[in-house]
């Protein structure tokens, strides 16, 4: 699987956030951006990752950083992660994983001795440019939050 390296451009996009309004990557210009890819809202790991970036909002704002979660939910299931687990950042909904396929993050999957396609847990940091600043692959659902952190604050 190959996934966006660092150094590329962003590839653009426009979802439909938790709310069912559009955004598009376009609308965080002069931002850094991080855009972390889950495989289903609501399971427990999805979960202990986007509650630590939900308690990070405030560290991750002083850095310039908006956080968008995209997952292939559709729209009123991210609204219930949203609303459940008071999640204070963007949700998008990729159903069709256009999306995911553009950062390469679609792909073959295995569990429990099963094949499928789903999402691999992989983050962009895109910088004010719009460029890949760094790819977040190898981090733990519960430390994915200081993963971010640390790269940041030694950037």
């Amino acid at each position: 699987m190959t996934y966006l390296p660092a150094g590329s451009p962003a590839p653009a996009f426009t979802l439909l956030d938790q709310n069912g309004k559009s955004v598009s990557l376009s609308d965080f210009s002069g931002k850094k951006v991080l855009v972390y890819f889950y495989p289903k809202a609501m399971t427990p790991g999805c979960k202990v990752q986007a509650c630590s970036l939900r308690d990070s909002q405030a560290e991750l704002e002083a850095q310039n950083v908006v956080v968008l979660g995209i997952s292939p939910d559709p729209v009123a299931r991210l609204k219930k992660f949203e609303e459940k687990d008071e999640l204070n950042f963007t949700l998008l909904s990729d159903e069709d994983h256009a999306v995911a396929d553009a950062f390469g993050v679609w792909g073959l999957k295995k569990f429990m001795g099963k094949e499928y396609d789903g999402i691999h847990r992989i983050s962009f940091l895109i910088d004010e440019a719009g460029t890949v600043a760094k790819v977040f692959d190898k981090f733990k659902t519960k430390d994915h939050h200081e993963v971010v952190m640390n790269y940041l604050t030694q950037a």
